[in-house]
């Protein structure tokens, strides 16, 4: 994919990635961030305009100190469809990507085509509560985030060995900046009154949950639907929380066909 930098009028600088043609489609990342590889993005942009923007504080964008509260964080993504020159785009938002794409359709809801909210984080449900992500040891973060816990090792530390201290060192460091960003909105809890808004919804909405999900199970779907009024769900087989990267050509197909 091309990458470039672009600045918000906020003072943010954004990297974002974008490639393909026709409508656009912008996706928000989770609280991962975007991995070196990133084989859905590319798929998508078989079919669409795709930009892939990180959030400040990961990757190569900066400016955390620019966003403290939810309110920044969607304003913040409308100044970047803002910078892009887009018109209406299709919005795909995952885990904490998709509580972000949320609001901004929430807040405009006439200037988002089509949505799509992937394992999105937003709601909270008691009964079932979603694990405190800021408290895991490196080993554990597979074990909630994929369905094939050592295909989900492989891809969130790029191969590294965390049993080497430096391996580690390298692992904590770059995951403690992602969280430290992320927990301005998911901690201690990801419920910043979302439910109270998600009526303002009036995009057409796809809701895609692994079937295997154990961060924020498929019982959160269920919710998102009883709380917008054009939403319809699909739940795939054989992945998690990161379905996008476990199952990416049955991802894209749900998002495409969706989208067309």
């Amino acid at each position: 994919m091309n990458s470039r930098m672009i600045e918000t009028g906020r003072g943010t600088k954004v990297h974002v990635l974008d490639a393909g043609s026709g409508e656009p489609l912008v996706f928000m990342h989770g609280a991962g961030g975007l991995f070196p590889e990133n084989p859905f993005l590319d798929q998508l942009a078989q079919h669409y305009h795709v930009f892939a923007p990180e959030f400040p504080g990961f990757g190569e964008s900066t400016g955390e100190a620019l966003l403290e509260d939810m309110l920044d964080f969607t304003l913040h993504g409308w100044d970047v469809v803002h910078e892009l020159g887009l018109t209406r785009p299709h919005i795909v938002g995952h885990s904490m990507g998709g509580m972000i794409a949320a609001e901004m359709a929430a807040l405009a809801p006439n200037d988002v085509s089509k949505l799509v909210l992937v394992a999105s984080a937003g709601l909270w449900l008691p009964e079932h509560p979603i694990p405190d992500i800021f408290s895991f040891l490196p080993h554990e973060f597979a074990q909630y985030l994929f369905h094939d816990r050592s295909q989900g090792e492989a891809m969130l530390t790029g191969g590294l060995d965390l049993k080497n201290p430096e391996a580690l060192k390298e692992f904590y460091i770059g995951n403690s900046r992602r969280l430290s960003m992320a927990g301005k909105i998911l901690f201690p809890v990801p419920n910043r009154r979302l439910s109270k808004r998600l009526y303002r919804l009036s995009a057409p909405t796809l809701l895609i949950w692994g079937k295997s999900d154990a961060l924020i199970p498929p019982v959160y779907a269920e919710q998102f639907k009883a709380q917008i009024a054009n939403a319809e769900i699909v739940e795939i087989e054989k992945a998690g929380h990161m379905l996008p990267y476990e199952q990416p050509e049955e991802f894209v197909r749900s998002v495409t066909t969706f989208l067309q």
